[in-house]
């Protein structure tokens, strides 16, 4: 993790020019570094998920206040979806946020300009449906900038950040976001290999293996305890809320636990 110390002097350094830059001397530095990194995996990766993965990680180590990263895509069609996140939770916010048709990741696609979308208090946020949830997570502020900043909404999806605090993003460096999303979008561009198909054919996968275990789970519960097929996914169901987990995720906890039960 890179310390505020480390990020606030590597900024001086590259403020201030090459006067303060020793001829030959490598940039060595936090913000060198993960931008090198980037660059690399760009060049390396035969697709764009290695990348965006590596540019979460970049904003994860550059942004410490944010807990919470992910990356919105939007498809032609006008789909949404989270292809790398750093937690689960973030998944929930974005999705939610896709059901509702509201919140940062969605309002920063469409959003003119920068496409920057900061709400240091989410008490005060303009969504009625998606900011009670997520301050229900536990989350108290939220910035997003737009992909591809230069052109007309709606764009290809957006950066995303949360924290747990109120006004935990004001010290976000607005360039610095929009570089690392510019980032996420070069290497949208630059790769062809994951297209919106692939995004699809994996959310397909995803959702097949989901639907597997679930019913896998409900078949438990209805040998189990006698219930009915609705029953059995109704409990599922009230145990996520409760757990405030995914139901998949319940479902797999239950089956993956089956002989202990």
């Amino acid at each position: 993790m890179v310390s505020e110390q480390d990020w606030v002097s590597e900024q001086a350094i590259f403020a201030a020019g090459d006067e303060d830059h020793a001829p030959g001397e490598p940039w060595t530095g936090p913000l060198a570094r993960e931008f090198g990194q980037v660059a690399k995996v760009l060049l390396d990766s035969p697709t764009a998920a290695g990348v965006l993965a590596r540019v979460v990680h970049a904003v994860k180590a550059l942004v410490p206040e944010a807990d919470l990263v992910s990356i919105t895509l939007r498809t032609k069609e006008g789909r949404y979806t989270t292809p790398v996140r750093t937690d689960e939770l973030a998944d929930r916010l974005d999705e939610q946020q896709y059901a509702f048709d509201e919140g940062p990741c969605v309002e920063a696609t469409r959003t003119p300009g920068e496409g920057v979308v900061d709400l240091p208090d989410l008490a005060e946020a303009p969504w009625p449906r998606w900011a009670p949830k997520a301050l229900a997570f536990g989350v108290r502020s939220v910035f997003a900038v737009g992909l591809v900043p230069a052109d007309d909404p709606p764009r290809l999806g957006a950066l995303n950040l949360y924290s747990r605090q109120r006004n935990g993003l004001d010290k976000v460096d607005r360039d610095l976001a929009v570089v690392l999303a510019s980032h996420a979008t070069v290497a949208l561009a630059a790769t062809t290999a994951m297209t919106a198909a692939e995004f699809e054919q994996a959310h397909l996968r995803v959702a097949l293996r989901s639907r597997d275990v679930i019913g896998q789970a409900k078949g438990m519960l209805m040998q189990r305890r006698g219930l009915t097929a609705e029953q059995a996914f109704d409990l599922l169901r009230r145990t996520s809320q409760d757990l405030n987990m995914k139901l998949v995720r319940v479902a797999e906890l239950f089956v993956s636990k089956r002989n202990e039960l």
